[in-house]
């Protein structure tokens, strides 16, 4: 690949590359990102015969006539072609990959799969499946094209070429005659097949006349146009003058102006104040707008490359002229925007100098510096905040650097592996630019660091920036931010998409906690007896794992140290954690042939006993009622499993389990195959005899009923464990611990072996096609897909809102909170949405409404509860009949008079700590609940909340 121009790589310059030439300073730094990818520098020409040798090339910061040539150089040769380009707060992206450009896989995530209940014999045949728990939309759309496999009855079906479906409705497909085909009696699955796409696109001279331009929706493409006619008529007053337009020089705005007007190309009505916000800024150089289309080119470069996704038809255009209509830019003059000779200089050029001072004056907090964070601080040491006099950057991450990190981390070295994140992090962005005062921390926010990061902490951020990959993360972050009324950009990614939210206090609705798609939960029935996919396999392989290497050891080892830990349990599940300790110390291995029959057993009971005694509970041809059978629908049947030790699966299972085994009772493991093979070859079970009238719950229901508890069971269970520990504790050869639990870690090779062939010996029961090694590491990891292309936007995009905040813009108007997908270079930004108001008291009140009280009395102290209820009566006119702190009751009218004479008399933290509410105290301002005399039922959650910081 050849990229040509220098913007969108300048984060990688330091002030000791000044005066060098700019390909051959990013040539060292770029090659350290990755040692595997060769990096080389051309300082020449951009000849034909140098252009000829790559794949793809990129154009930045190029000449117009630059553009073409190259542009019908390389449409001629077949080779693929993009200009990328960011001129102060716009941005142009536009890619050629040929009259014939095959994209082999269109879509993102794996190809639909579903269990199918159903097929109808007619003309049209009608399937009707059932979707996965997880699944968010229709699984299938009008036109797609599908296979089936696994029928019975209906057989024609299986292996059959693919055939187009027409919805229904969230659960039957139109398949086309079925009408001479057999019955469909049960099982099968129907999966989509994704055929390849054909695009094809014009050279760059003709895409200019008659641009193809993609936008997000039908009200983007007048101001999409205009911007493309003002990129090209920049490029004429380049041509004319030698140089950009001077920022906020209205004769050199109003000349670029002129000749947009003039371009024949120009199509539609032209927005004319688009085109002179984007001329006077044009000169501008931004580090959010270089991340946004930078990630955008590069994103299209993978797909020219990996033909993944489907590519930009042709045109893009984005802009953030917004800015420039804050109070405060509008005002700017040329002197104002004029070059200081600063590294700062792209910036002022839009924004002006004394907004740069503001920036370097900014305090922000960054939680998390994964691959976002990652990002965020690298935009913000370019942009200079927290560079200044009062400046403060702090960045908080609990984790360590992990080789996985260095794809897509680009802060993190391979010298770095093992090392703190944040402290790592913080010492490369104050390579970038060391006026930066960066303080870095190792925690993690939350309720435990309350005392750490109190409300003073967060009120005197000016804004604070979300990094983190866990809902439960970020929405206690997004309920600081809103109790502390300080500003918060929330960023997320998954795979190919992302989102940046902006929530300012008062303009905007507080962001509330998004659900999890896909969080991995099923019915417990479905993993147990009736999984339908692999995913359901997978997470059964999930808690296989949990309940096998690190559970029993957590227990056994609590149990060594203390037995009166199982006084504490619940009557149920004293008696589980009992039965857990009892197979660990009684099955404790001495070598390793003792953890491969271990392993070989427990193969034996998961895949055929279990399978065997469902089969015998509920045999094939087991109906619910006359003529409805059993085993239809979303339960498919299985087949116990004969055990091979020549089998690749088997042997992979059994190898895994008993290293893992030896592990946890820390006997040495071995990873000799043959002699695995030759003692599991010697080894005879006997027959498994099934079990009569055993109950087997068909529902999530049933499933949680628990039988009653035997106490003499119980008893004599903890007797004979009591007598095991003591035999344990006098022997000589007895540890303590005693076992190592093994916590489950994605980028543990042995552990995602173990997951993996789990999961496909299940899916093998239940006739689901297996996962390969890395979907199962996916999967059962729970990893959402990451790739920096997507993190770079994102922080990008999050950015531009920072410019917004430091402004204190108190415009929503000019807010914007964005979505993007990669994978179809779509981009929407929209307003965010007014926070909610309602009726309180005779008044209209926000949802960021508080009355805010400084719980101070008379005597100078900490205020007590009638002196609290004085004040609302004296402030707003209320008679308070409760008065609550969560779930702790201060007043309560209801109650007799001696308790309310009590409960008036105590000061506000009394109630708190008398209740068992530790460290309420440690909080500056705290949340008061009341209820008044009067209220309708509508007002239990419509009343403004009473804050009270305490002295």
């Amino acid at each position: 690949m050849g990229v040509a121009g220098g913007s969108l790589l300048q984060f990688l310059l330091g002030e000791n590359d000044m005066g060098q030439n700019r390909a051959e300073a990013s040539q060292r730094v770029l090659a350290e990102l990755n040692p595997h990818v060769v990096v080389t520098a051309h300082t020449g020409e951009l000849s034909e015969a140098f252009l000829t040798s790559f794949q793809v090339v990129v154009l930045t910061e190029s000449p117009l006539e630059e553009q073409l040539r190259i542009g019908d150089f390389c449409h001629a040769r077949g080779i693929y072609f993009i200009v990328a380009d960011a001129k102060g707060l716009a941005g142009q992206l536009f890619c050629d990959f040929g009259e014939c450009f095959v994209v082999d896989d269109p879509a993102e995530g794996d190809p639909v799969c579903a269990a199918v209940q159903h097929i109808s014999q007619g003309n049209p045949g009608v399937v009707t499946y059932v979707g996965a728990e997880d699944s968010r939309d229709h699984l299938f759309c009008d036109g797609d094209l599908v296979t089936f496999s696994g029928v019975e009855g209906m057989t024609e079906l299986n292996g059959r070429e693919p055939v187009p479906v027409h919805v229904l409705d969230d659960f039957r497909l139109e398949i086309g005659d079925t009408s001479s085909f057999s019955p469909y009696r049960c099982g099968g699955l129907v999966s989509q097949v994704r055929l390849p796409q054909v695009h094809s696109y014009e050279p760059l001279h003709r895409a200019l006349a008659e641009p193809q331009i993609q936008v997000a929706s039908p009200e983007d493409a007048p101001r999409s146009r205009s911007l493309h006619a003002a990129f090209q008529a920049l490029h004429a007053f380049r041509g004319e003058q030698g140089r950009l337009p001077r920022p906020r020089a209205p004769v050199d705005a109003e000349r670029v102006l002129e000749l947009a007007r003039s371009l024949e190309a120009q199509q539609g009505p032209l927005d004319e104040d688009v085109v002179r916000a984007f001329a006077s800024v044009s000169a501008g150089d931004l580090c959010p707008m270089a991340a946004v289309v930078g990630a955008l080119a590069a994103q299209e470069v993978l797909k020219a490359i990996t033909k993944k996704f489907l590519p930009l038809d042709q045109w893009l255009y984005f802009d953030a002229l917004e800015c420039l209509a804050l109070e405060g830019a509008v005002q700017l003059t040329e002197d104002d925007c004029a070059p200081r000779g600063s590294r700062y200089d792209g910036q002022i050029a839009v924004f002006g100098a004394a907004f740069q001072e503001q920036l370097g004056r900014q305090k922000y907090l960054v939680v998390g510096a994964g691959a976002i964070g990652c990002e965020l601080l690298k935009n913000f040491a370019m942009m200079g905040l927290a560079a200044g006099p009062g400046g403060d950057l702090t960045v908080t991450d609990m984790d360590t650097v992990a080789l996985s990190n260095l794809h897509r981390q680009l802060l993190y070295r391979s010298a770095d592996i093992s090392k703190p994140k944040s402290v790592v992090a913080a010492a490369a962005v104050r390579r970038m630019n060391p006026s930066i005062r960066v303080t870095a921390h190792q925690n993690q926010v939350g309720p435990a660091t309350e005392p750490l990061y109190r409300d003073n902490f967060f009120r005197r951020l000016d804004g604070v920036a979300s990094a983190l990959d866990t809902l439960e993360a970020r929405a206690y972050l997004e309920s600081r931010c809103f109790r502390c009324l300080t500003p918060l950009l929330d960023s997320g990614t998954e795979g190919p998409r992302g989102s940046v939210l902006a929530m300012v206090p008062c303009l905007t609705k507080p962001l509330e906690p998004a659900s999890a798609p896909g969080d991995g939960t099923f019915p417990l029935c479905t993993l147990r007896y009736f999984p339908r996919t692999i995913q359901h396999t997978l997470q059964w392989a999930r808690d296989e794992f949990e309940g096998l290497f690190q559970l029993p050891a957590e227990h056994v080892n609590r149990f060594m140290k203390d037995p009166a830990f199982l006084e504490q349990l619940p009557a149920g599940k004293a008696l589980e954690v009992l039965e857990q300790v009892r197979g660990s110390l009684w099955e404790r291995p001495r070598d390793w042939q003792d953890c491969v029959h271990w392993a070989r057993q427990h193969w034996q009971s998961c895949y055929h006993d279990a399978i065997t005694q469902l089969l015998h509970t509920f045999p094939p041809e087991h109906e619910t009622s006359p003529g409805v059978p059993f085993w239809a629908g979303d339960r498919s049947c299985p087949h116990p499993l004969t055990f091979d030790p020549d089998n690749d699966t088997h042997l992979e299972y059994i190898l895994a389990a008993a290293h893992l085994f030896a592990q946890a009772h820390k006997v040495p493991p071995c990873s000799d195959r043959a002699a695995t093979q030759t003692i599991l070859r010697s080894m005879v079970l006997p027959p498994f005899a099934p079990q009569e009238g055993l109950q087997i719950p068909l529902t999530e229901e049933r499933e949680e009923v628990q039988a009653p508890v035997d106490g003499v069971q119980l008893a004599a269970l903890t007797q004979d464990l009591v007598q095991r520990r003591q035999e344990l504790v006098g022997g000589e050869e007895a540890q303590v611990p005693l076992m190592e639990p093994i916590h489950f870690e994605k980028d543990n090779n042995i552990h995602v072996d173990f997951i993996m062939a789990a999961s496909n010996l299940r899916a093998e029961n239940y006739g689901i096609p297996p996962a390969d090694w890395l979907t199962s590491k996916r999967i059962a990891g729970r990893i959402v897909p990451a790739i920096i292309t997507t993190t770079a936007a994102v922080a990008g995009l999050a950015c531009l809102e920072v410019y917004k905040l430091v402004w204190g813009c108190q415009d929503p108007s000019c807010y914007r909170n964005s979505h993007l997908c990669l994978s179809n270079c779509w981009l929407l930004r929209t307003q965010p949405v007014p926070p909610r108001t309602y009726r309180y008291g005779g008044r209209e009140w926000s949802s960021w409404d508080r009355l805010e009280m400084r719980a101070v009395g008379a005597d100078g102290q900490e205020m007590t509860v009638q002196e609290v209820l004085d004040w609302l009566q004296r402030t707003h006119g209320w008679t308070v009949t409760m008065l609550l702190r969560g779930h702790t009751v201060l007043y309560d009218r209801e109650e007799d008079e001696e308790t309310r004479t009590r409960q008036r008399a105590q000061r506000l933290s009394e109630n708190l700590e008398d209740a068992g509410e530790p460290g309420q105290r440690e909080l500056e301002l705290y949340y008061v609940y009341y209820v008044c005399e009067g209220e309708d039922a509508e007002a239990e959650d419509a009343r403004p909340p009473l804050l009270c910081s305490l002295p």
